[in-house]
């Protein structure tokens, strides 16, 4: 028996109760700013990596085969919203710098 998917996810942006709806048919920014959050962005095609961020918790998918991310990066949990469509509830920080 198939488990139904939700119509939509939270997403979670750091530890201070931050949230949204995460709709899994558009990418992660676009949720990020319809749910009132600001996130840096520039390209929004996964190349400038403006947008990146690290997923804490939760997984997404890409739709792009190449989304700017070096192995190590993907590793290490970095993510590129712009292009990451949630696949889960997930919890997202911005990237220390």
């Amino acid at each position: 028996m198939n488990t139904p998917t939700p119509p939509f996810f939270i997403a979670r942006i750091g530890d201070d109760g931050t949230q949204c709806d995460a709709w899994p048919e558009q990418p992660l920014l676009q949720s990020l700013e319809q749910g009132g959050i600001a996130w840096p962005s520039s390209c929004r095609n996964g190349n400038c990596r403006t947008c990146m961020g690290v997923l804490v918790e939760g997984q997404v998918r890409y739709a792009i085969e190449w989304p700017g991310l070096s192995p190590e990066e993907k590793a290490e949990g970095c993510v590129l919203p712009c292009v990451a469509y949630p696949l889960s509830d997930i919890r997202l920080q911005a990237p220390a710098i």
